[in-house]
């Protein structure tokens, strides 16, 4: 079943969602009269999302007469509709005229194709997934309770558009002793994750029709982010040294901002130079324009000494500085942050207030009081050895059974490796290919060349291991090596 789920703040509760989608599946006949529908559990673990959702959307299939359970059967749809007497011919499909042509943004037309978190399943080997397992979901539940036995009146209010006070304290001090930005916590705002901080980051400092600069590869996402704030987007292209700013200059790109991921380029994992982050933060300063850090996943280095933010060595107040809590707790927290240069924090706030109703309140008192008991640090950690463990048996089980398909080098931080074609491979297809059979054997893997902008793509595959144990790992490189066989 082609089903798709839209996450994020102001969409319709999933369970209606995922009702309107069945129920429209059952009238056009795509689930005929005694049609099976998956078990809750399967469908669930299916979309992502808790069996919860799915039996609500049940439920209510069911009282309103599609659906029927069958005990110790499963659900079925019905031989007889609701919907009966709307049926206009013998055949019981009802007549319609043609539907009218859309006619949509050039936004909506670019994301065509592109891949939504609701239609990937968390299966080997999506990137950016934490092991859930691991999290202490007994001491979160107790937290979460406590806030809300006695919750404040700006919580209940919402009137904290910037984030609670306490979480904003509880993430200015992290991120001094962490990595070594010196910021009050009036400079911090709670965002709902990185789309959310990106426009925040757009609106405030650019005007429509404004140029930014990105990296090339770079994650198409944030692209669009700034093309839905209006903004120009071009491009300037990595090397071993990290994004090369001076090509857009001398291409006569007169940019106002430039999104970067410097501690680990995405998704080359390319850490930006010394040399590099300096000449960057002189064209800042020289074009008097800003730049966005994207600190996505600096938590998980497994070896060297822990890299210190480009925002600690902004002197000047030109760096944003942005981050997430999704890739150490869960996705689904939809919470980050977002470090603003003293000047704009209050010309952000009128635009958050102006454009927005901020992040939800409902797990911010929490995870002030986990990061303050040093609970959120001592998660970090024990997850950065076990993700370094699993980066190695991702690496051992490649060599073991796909050395004759792949090369893979080990990474000094990150949730995710890149598979390259060996020479044999890749004479027999592209990385599309490869991903598009992965995925018929059930393997998740992204092509590398989905994330250039321009310009000729090198082929490979993201593989992420984070997510997935050994157990998984082992077997999941078995399968996809198996799908790409000659």
């Amino acid at each position: 079943m082609a089903l798709s789920l839209e996450r994020g703040p102001g969409g319709p509760p999933l369970q209606l969602q995922l009702y309107d989608q069945l129920r429209g599946l059952i009238l056009a006949g795509r689930l005929g009269p005694g049609a099976a529908l998956p078990s809750s559990r399967a469908l669930a673990r299916e979309l992502g999302v808790s069996r919860t959702t799915v039996l609500l959307s049940y439920d209510q299939l069911t009282s309103e007469g599609y659906v029927e359970g069958r005990r110790g059967a499963g659900t079925f749809v019905p031989e007889v509709l609701p919907e009966v007497n709307l049926v206009t011919d013998a055949r019981g499909a009802a007549r319609r005229g043609p539907p009218v042509p859309a006619t949509v943004s050039a936004l909506a037309e670019r994301l065509v194709g592109e891949p939504t978190e609701a239609s990937i399943a968390a299966r080997p080997f999506r990137q950016g997934l934490p092991d859930t397992g691991q999290f202490p979901f007994d001491l979160w539940s107790r937290l979460l309770a406590r806030a809300w036995r006695t919750p404040s009146e700006a919580a209940l209010a919402g009137s904290e558009i910037e984030g609670d006070g306490e979480l904003r304290r509880a993430i200015a001090k992290h991120l001094r002793e962490i990595r070594g930005i010196d910021c009050d916590w009036s400079q911090v705002f709670v965002t709902s994750g990185s789309r959310d901080a990106i426009d925040i980051a757009a609106r405030t400092l650019l005007d429509p029709g404004q140029a930014a600069v990105m990296e090339n590869p770079c994650y198409p996402l944030v692209a669009h982010a700034l093309g839905a704030a209006g903004i120009e987007v071009h491009y300037a292209e990595i090397d071993g040294d990290g994004i090369a700013i001076g090509q857009a200059e001398r291409a006569g790109v007169a940019a106002r901002l430039c999104v970067v991921t410097p501690s680990r380029q995405f998704p080359l994992g390319v850490t930006m130079s010394l040399a590099r982050r300096l000449e960057l933060l002189d064209w800042a300063r020289r074009h008097d324009a800003w730049i966005l850090e994207d600190d996505y996943d600096s938590e998980y280095r497994y070896a060297g000494r822990p890299l210190a933010a480009l925002k600690s060595l902004d002197e000047e107040g030109r760096v944003l500085y942005m981050g997430t809590f999704s890739k150490v707790m869960f996705r689904g927290l939809r919470l980050g942050y977002l470090v603003l240069p003293e000047s704009i924090v209050a010309p952000a706030a009128l635009v958050r207030r102006g454009t927005g109703e901020g992040a939800s309140p409902l797990a911010q008192p929490a995870l002030a009081r986990f990061i303050e008991s040093g609970r959120f640090t001592a998660h970090v950690r024990r997850m950065r050895r076990l993700y370094r463990d699993r980066q190695e048996a991702l690496l051992d089980a490649l060599h073991r059974h796909a050395r004759d398909l792949f090369t893979a080098e080990r990474q000094d931080a990150g949730m995710h490796l890149i598979a390259r074609p060996t020479p044999a491979l890749a004479r027999r297809m592209d990385d599309v290919e490869a991903c598009a059979r992965a995925a018929a054997a059930g393997i998740y893997a992204a092509p590398l060349s989905m994330y250039w902008r321009r310009g000729p793509a090198p082929a490979g595959l993201l593989l992420g291991f984070a997510g997935f144990d050994e157990a998984a790992i082992e077997r999941g490189v078995e399968i996809l090596a198996g799908s790409l066989a000659g």
